[in-house]
């Protein structure tokens, strides 16, 4: 049985709020808790050169400064959340 275009809008307009609400479940914590001036400038250089390359270049800088931490001896329980992006660098940090 095919569902008509009623059913469908009905079932897609369900789904969103099922997602909606599956989104809203968890709260979002910062990573870092960047100052407003920080946060405004990012804002700048993501308009200015595009969100993908300001991702690239924060990811860059910020990795760097962690390579001169050692943190070998550190290691993350189950209860320490990682946020894997695409490069598996990690995720979101705002």
């Amino acid at each position: 049985m095919k569902a008509t275009d009623v059913e469908q809008k009905r079932f897609d307009k369900a789904l969103d709020e099922i997602i909606d609400l599956f989104n809203n479940i968890e709260s979002d914590v910062p990573i870092i808790q960047y100052s407003d001036k920080v946060v405004e400038n990012i804002e700048k250089a993501k308009k200015k050169y595009g969100e993908e390359v300001m991702n690239e270049r924060v990811n860059n800088v910020v990795g760097e400064m962690l390579s001169w931490l050692d943190l070998d001896d550190v290691e993350l329980n189950d209860n320490d959340e990682v946020d894997e992006g695409e490069d598996g660098e990690g995720g979101n940090n705002t």
